[in-house]
C-alpha cells in the first residue's frame, strides 16, 4: 500500500511540476521580450525565463531562480529540501569528491539547463543557482579543500578557477569575462587523455588517470605551483574513481573499473617525502565477493559495500563494512533488504554511516552499533528493485560539518539534488 500511495504521489507531483512549467513557460516568452507594457515596468522580471522548463543561454555566471521546494517525507515524517526540482537532469558530483565549497556556502551540480552538462554552484541561503562553467569546461569539478578554487579539465588544459570571487561577483551583479577568474596550469600533450582527478590534501599537487597503450592505465601527478607533470605509476588495468585522502598528503584510493565486479575491487596508493610510491591492495576479496563505492571515512578508514543483490553473492557476508587502512581491521556495519545496502558515507569522527538500497530508501546507521538503524527517507528509486534501472543513483554524502546528507533522487523528476538532516531531531538556525 505504502509503495501505491508513493507511485500517486509522484504522478501527481510530475504533472504539478509538469502545468507550472507550462506556465512559467508562457510568461517567460513576453517578459523575456518586454520591459513597459501598457505602462507597466516589467524589467525588474527580466530573470523569469530561467525558471523551471526555459532553457537558458549558455552564459558564464549567470543566475537562475530558486527551484527548492520542502515537502515532508510521508514514510518517515522527516522534512526534506530538493534543491532542484526543474525537468532538466540535476546531478551531484561523485561521492568520492567534495560537494560543498570550503565555506559551505554553496554545493556545486551538475545540470544540462544550458545545452550541456555543466557545473552549477547552488546558494545554501537564497537557493539560487549560479553557472560557473560553459563551452568546453567538463562537467566534472573538483572543488577545493581548504581555498575556494575549482578544478577541471577543458580539454587538455588543466584549469584552476577562482570560485570564490566568481560567485561574489555574480551575487554583486558584476561578473567579468571569464579568463579574469581562470588560471591554466598546464597544457598537456594531446597523447594524453585525462580522466578523473584528486587533489591532494595539501593542496599543492593535483592527479589523474589516463588510459596508456595495451589495456593499461597510468596516475599523473601535477605541481599546481609550477606545472610539472610526473608519472606516478601505471597499473595493468583500467583505473576509475580515483581519491584523495582529504586528510592526509600524499594519500588516494582508486579501483579496478570494469563497469561491474572486478577481480580486486580497491586499491590504495601513498608517496613518500622522498617521492617513493607504496602501492597495495585493500580488502582482498575473495572470487565470490562484489565490491563497490569505496570512500574515505577518515584519514584512516575507508567505508565501502559488499554487494548482495543476487544468489551467488549471499554465500558471504555482505553489506556495509569499514577497514583501518593502517591495521587492516574490519568492521561490519549491516545489511538491509531489497538486495541490500549499494553506497555508503560516513561521518569524520566515525559516528554515523549513511547507506541506500535499490528503491531509494536512506538509512542512518550507528557506526558503532549496527542494531541502532533510522531510516531517514524513502522512495526515491520508487519502480526500482536492481541497481540496473535507469533511477538515479543516490552516491550521497555526508557535509562537512555532519548536518546534512545529500542525494540524487528520482521521487520528483527523472534526477533532483535534495538534503535530508542526518539527526532530524535536532533543530539547525
Amino acid at each position: 500500500m505504502k509503495s501505491e500511495k508513493l507511485l500517486k504521489r509522484k504522478k501527481h507531483l510530475k504533472t504539478r511540476l509538469l502545468l507550472s512549467g507550462l506556465v512559467f513557460g508562457f510568461t517567460a516568452l513576453s517578459h523575456a521580450q518586454a520591459q513597459i507594457i501598457n505602462g507597466v515596468d516589467y524589467s525588474t522580471r527580466s530573470q523569469v525565463d530561467k525558471t523551471f522548463d526555459m532553457e537558458g543561454d549558455n552564459a558564464f555566471g549567470q543566475r537562475f531562480p530558486s527551484e527548492h521546494f520542502t515537502f515532508r517525507d510521508e514514510v518517515t515524517g522527516v522534512e526534506v529540501i530538493a534543491l532542484t526540482t526543474s525537468r532538466h537532469h540535476n546531478s551531484k558530483i561523485y561521492q568520492t569528491h567534495p560537494q560543498w565549497t570550503p565555506d559551505g556556502g554553496h554545493i556545486v551540480f551538475r545540470s544540462d539547463r544550458s545545452e550541456k552538462s555543466l557545473a552549477y554552484a547552488i546558494s545554501m541561503e537564497s537557493y539560487e543557482i549560479i553557472q560557473i562553467a560553459d563551452g568546453e569546461d567538463g562537467s566534472h569539478f573538483h572543488l577545493g579543500w581548504k581555498e575556494n578554487l575549482a578544478y577541471h579539465f577543458r580539454n587538455n588544459d588543466l584549469v584552476e578557477l577562482n570560485l570564490g570571487k566568481l560567485l561574489e561577483d555574480s551575487e554583486n551583479g558584476n561578473v567579468k569575462k571569464k579568463e579574469n577568474y581562470e588560471r591554466i596550469v598546464i597544457s598537456l600533450s594531446e597523447d594524453i587523455d585525462p580522466n578523473g582527478m584528486a587533489l591532494d590534501a595539501g593542496e599543492d599537487r593535483l592527479y589523474f588517470s589516463t588510459r596508456v597503450e595495451n589495456g593499461q592505465s597510468s596516475i599523473m601527478q601535477v605541481d599546481l605551483d609550477s606545472g610539472g607533470l610526473d608519472t606516478v605509476i601505471e597499473v595493468p588495468f583500467r583505473i576509475g574513481h580515483l581519491q584523495a585522502n582529504p586528510f592526509v598528503p600524499g594519500e588516494m584510493m582508486y579501483c579496478w573499473e570494469t563497469g561491474g565486479d572486478a577481480p580486486q575491487r580497491i586499491w590504495h596508493l601513498s608517496i613518500g617525502e622522498n617521492g617513493e610510491v607504496n602501492n597495495r591492495a585493500l580488502y582482498k576479496e575473495s572470487d565470490t565477493e562484489w565490491v563497490t563505492h569505496e570512500v574515505f571515512l577518515g584519514p584512516d578508514h575507508i567505508g565501502f559495500n559488499v554487494m548482495g543483490h543476487i544468489d551467488r553473492l549471499q554465500q558471504n557476508p555482505n553489506g556495509i563494512f569499514s577497514l583501518n587502512i593502517r591495521t587492516n581491521e574490519l568492521n561490519f556495519h549491516g545489511q538491509q533488504d531489497w538486495g541490500g545496502y549499494w553506497h555508503t558515507a560516513g561521518t569524520r569522527d566515525l559516528k554515523w554511516i549513511v547507506g541506500d538500497t535499490f528503491n531509494g530508501n536512506i538509512y542512518r546507521i550507528n557506526y558503532n552499533d549496527k542494531t541502532d538503524v533510522r531510516l531517514l527517507t524513502t522512495g526515491h528509486r520508487l519502480t526500482s528493485k536492481s541497481p540496473f534501472s535507469g533511477e538515479a543513483h543516490s552516491h550521497h554524502s555526508i557535509s562537512p560539518d555532519g548536518r546534512w546528507v545529500l542525494f540524487n533522487s528520482s521521487l520528483l523528476t527523472e534526477s533532483d539534488i535534495m538534503l535530508v538532516p542526518l539527526q532530524p531531531a535536532k533543530k539547525y538556525k
